[in-house]
């Protein structure tokens, strides 16, 4: 659970106060002003002030939390701060709203006019619904629900994308070689941009004097330009510090590029990489990376929970990820990184107040209450007949008919099927991504449309070029449509290692002429 209180910022804050926070963002030169949401929906601020960043109206600084009443109830899903400084925000109805110091027109408002509340950039966005904000030194980018990217403020080194080295006042849509292509991710470094597309392709544009663009030279680009080097690599999350970008992939290897002098890139020395390095993480499988362009830090998180970090850590040059004891990559900035400021927004879960959520969590398996148990493969499950009637029609209809306080099960495996009984209890599911697959089957067939579709985002995240064409079948037998498709994706993507696994050797004979046929006509196998 994430502790906000590892902020020195929030430290005056009594702890009652801290617990009503639900999200929370912590910026400033010296990590010393924070803008915080509360489970109210409330909005406040406090700290240094610095060119009005707290968005209260004023230049004065403040150690006590101050309201910043435009926000409250706005419902925030992105914040990005410049080190300009200045902020912007996404609101979950897809407005963007800016403040701060504008002196390049990074508050996209027109003017160079420094703005000391929160105001709406409408220009170009109106119709559109933002989805995601990130500022870089003196510019702020934002991308769309339709996948486009906006881009407004500083472009000294072509970091709008624009074609020219021309401040952009207000929002521009960055086209170029991005047009008819769909963004999911964005990110920036202090003078860069970086987009990753929908087919993993990744493309950067603006400063390169480090490399940190990935393109192979030091050249600055005015217009995205894709990275080649990872061509055939699926990208599905980008992260920059102040002049160096980490990639992630979907198979959950690490890529880094760029200025290296602290061992940012975590490729074991200082050498700065003007291409894209894969990292060596001792073979685990990474679920996230993390870095900020306020600093030279970088840190990742494996699929199993472990966090690792590498390069600037408090003043040291740690040149190789270093496993942690940490939780998250959050705890990583709040107590390594100069200044101690967040990478992204936090979201903070609740501590002692339990949710009607938390309460049946806490339930489930637990025979103190429990009314009803099933037997599976020798082992006992402790339920309640009114939880399993509300959540499950097969449920329904079943208890309704029966009274009795212990059901056999054989159908199903006792890892598979306490799992779907958890989910009952939890909306979530606690499962390997290869266990999954039972869990589909019982999805399917107990025609459980929303955890059928949870099993597909848990077996994707899973998914490797060993596993892919299991995965595959097993979507194709089960009628997983998304899931099949993004398997069939993968596969073709990863043709050439698919193709010599066992599993490809053993297809069932009908599956791989429909293959073939398929990706053929998705153009696998043209020169």
């Amino acid at each position: 659970m994430l502790d906000v209180g590892k902020w020195p910022v929030f430290a005056l804050l009594p702890p009652e106060e801290l617990k009503l926070i639900r999200q929370a963002c912590v910026f400033g030169s010296a990590a010393n002003e924070a803008l915080y949401v509360t489970v109210n929906d409330e909005v406040f601020a406090l700290g240094t002030n610095c060119s009005g960043c707290l968005g209260l109206g004023d230049l004065q600084s403040t150690i006590e939390p101050r309201r910043i009443d435009v926000l409250c109830g706005k419902k925030i899903v992105s914040l990005s701060y410049g080190t300009g400084p200045h902020v912007a925000i996404a609101t979950a109805d897809g407005e963007v709203f800016s403040w701060g110091h504008n002196g390049y027109s990074q508050l996209g408002n027109g003017t160079t006019n420094h703005g000391l509340t929160p105001a709406l950039v409408s220009t170009n966005l109106l119709g559109k619904r933002v989805i995601e904000v990130a500022c870089g030194s003196h510019h702020t980018i934002a991308l769309t629900t339709d996948g486009e990217v906006f881009a407004w403020g500083y472009n000294n080194s072509g970091q709008v994308g624009s074609g020219s080295t021309a401040n952009q006042p207000t929002p521009r849509r960055v086209s170029s070689c991005l047009q008819n292509k769909v963004v999911v991710n964005i990110a920036c470094g202090q003078l860069c941009s970086m987009a990753v597309l929908d087919s993993g392709e990744i493309y950067g544009w603006g400063y390169n004097c480090n490399g940190q663009l990935g393109l192979g030279n030091n050249g600055n680009q005015q217009t995205p330009c894709r990275i080649a080097a990872l061509q055939g690599v699926n990208v599905i999350q980008v992260a920059c510090g102040y002049a160096h970008t980490i990639a992630l992939t979907d198979e959950g290897f690490v890529y880094s590029w760029g200025a290296n002098s602290y061992g940012q890139l975590g490729t074991g020395n200082k050498c700065n990489q003007a291409v894209p390095t894969l990292i060596n993480t001792e073979k685990e499988r990474m679920a996230e990376v993390a870095a900020c362009h306020t600093s030279h830090t970088s840190a990742a998180k494996t699929q199993s929970g472990q966090v690792l970090m590498w390069g600037q850590c408090r003043g040291q040059a740690v040149a190789s990820p270093h496993h942690t004891h940490f939780s998250s990559t959050d705890d990583v900035f709040a107590c390594f990184a100069t200044p101690a400021v967040t990478w992204h927004l936090l979201s903070i879960d609740a501590e002692d107040y339990m949710t009607v959520a938390q309460s049946l969590k806490k339930e489930f398996d637990s025979p103190e209450i429990s009314d009803l148990k099933f037997l599976v493969d020798g082992k006992c499950i402790h339920v309640h007949k009114a939880l399993l009637k509300i959540r499950c029609e097969h449920f329904r209809s079943l208890l309704n008919e029966s009274d009795e306080e212990c059901i056999e099960v054989s159908q199903f495996s006792y890892l598979v099927y306490r799992a779907f009984l958890e989910y009952l209890y939890t909306d979530t599911i606690n499962l390997p991504p290869e266990d999954a697959i039972g869990l589909l089957d019982l999805a399917t067939f107990y025609r459980e449309m929303r955890l059928k579709r949870l099993c597909q985002e848990t077996i994707k995240r899973g998914i490797s070029e060993e596993n892919a064409i299991a995965l595959l079948c097993a979507a194709v037998k089960y009628e997983a449509r998304d899931l099949e498709d993004f398997c069939f994706k993968f596969c073709v993507n990863h043709l050439t290692a698919v193709t010599q696994t066992h599993a490809f050797a053993d297809m069932d004979h009908e599956l791989l002429k429909n293959f073939i046929s398929k990706a053929s006509r998705y153009g696998a196998f043209k020169n």
